[in-house]
């Protein structure tokens, strides 16, 4: 197997910063400038004064006082977006998109005929400068998991790659952090059981693992070996809709909830039919001011399409809600095909297939960005 891992570098400002010249070289946010905005990507020169993704506008300024913030511009995003996919698949079909600036290609067999994947990475880099004035950093290697890894190891404009000899020794002196699927609470957890390093994890007993993680402890196991054997897929079945809006003031009275809660339905329905999607679960998500988050659900006998549907549902949730004692930061509605709910971290649910369903079960502290 040969898979790529391609990751736009900073795209959300580096599109900022190519579109915007008098932007190159300084350090911008891209993201709402209010007192709940949050910083969606950080330009490399933001970075350097500890300014990062998720984190909020607020203290972005106040780590880096000459911060620029950038309103977004989703639009341009998805046109890059799209030059990207043109030209993948000028090499391959069997393309996986993450988010609109990342995707893994198996290039096993490829259009061009090409041997090295690291060839094929090179040239597909070079096009994507060529035609959208951006850079890329690329990883190659036998299985997802460490193509993802290699994408990361020289970040911006780099190409690594991770031949199948030398990924035991890899895997080996890696920070457990650095692992694709731990996040900061499974990383502290880990710390605690004494394993630091992918060497460290690799020790570590299946049975200790399972007791600890579940069916994740499986596939540490099996990352601590260099095996992954989830395959590219290139088409993803739904399994849900959703939308959701943080506020600037926190909901408490009966009047306000009710007319973002008809607002948020509103949307919802615009993103079912947008999507032409068939869910019966519907999916109340509240986050408090105190940041405490709960979700809510309900599931019919019949596919959840319109306002007059989906309203008397979210209304029925919400009625369980102690928002008056407990004002509301977030309020999100998702329609899922099962009685579960939507993934958090970003309007629409992350949720895709069932082989990556390990992945949203393992981390739901993690809200992931498009671009990071």
């Amino acid at each position: 197997m040969k898979i790529i891992h391609v990751d736009m570098d900073q795209f959300f400002a580096a599109v900022e910063q190519r579109d915007q010249p008098e932007l190159r070289g300084k350090p911008i946010a891209v993201g709402h400038d209010a007192e709940r905005g949050v910083v969606a990507t950080a330009s490399y020169e933001a970075r350097r004064f500890g300014v990062h993704s998720a984190q909020s506008i607020m203290l972005a300024k106040r780590l880096c006082p000459q911060l620029i913030i950038v309103e977004p511009h989703f639009q341009r995003y998805k046109e890059v977006s799209a030059q990207l996919h043109e030209i993948f698949h000028d090499y391959t079909d069997l393309i996986e998109p993450v988010s609109l600036d990342e995707a893994f290609l198996d290039v096993t067999e490829n259009k061009k005929g090409m041997v090295m994947g690291v060839d094929i990475a090179r040239e597909i880099k070079q096009r994507i400068l060529q035609v959208t004035g951006l850079t890329a950093s690329a990883g190659v290697s036998y299985c997802k998991f460490l193509a993802k890894i290699a994408s990361d190891w020289r970040k911006p404009d780099g190409l690594t790659v991770i031949h199948p000899d030398r990924a035991l020794d890899f895997i080996a002196q890696l920070k457990v952090e650095k692992i694709w699927g731990v996040g900061q609470k499974t990383a502290e957890k880990l710390h605690r059981m004494g394993v630091f390093t992918g060497l460290d994890l690799r020790n570590m007993p299946l049975v200790r693992l399972r007791q600890e993680f579940g069916k994740m402890g499986q596939v540490f196991y099996d990352f601590s070996r260099g095996i992954d054997n989830r395959p590219v897929i290139s088409e993803w079945e739904r399994k849900s809709v959703s939308c959701e809006r943080t506020f600037e003031t926190d909901l408490s009275k009966d009047a306000d909830v009710t007319i973002h809660l008809y607002h948020t339905v509103l949307e919802l329905v615009h993103r079912i039919e947008k999507n032409d999607f068939e869910g019966r679960t519907l999916t109340l998500k509240v986050k408090f001011a105190e940041r405490q988050q709960i979700t809510r659900s309900i599931t019919v006998d019949h596919i959840l399409r319109t306002k007059d549907e989906i309203l008397p549902l979210a209304k029925q949730l919400i009625q369980n809600v102690d928002y008056q004692s407990h004002p509301i930061r977030l309020l999100g509605l998702g329609v899922s095909k099962q009685e579960s709910p939507p993934t958090s971290g970003g309007l629409v649910s992350r949720q895709r297939a069932s082989i990556l369903q390990q992945w949203t079960e393992l981390e739901l502290d993690f809200e992931p960005w498009p671009d990071e």
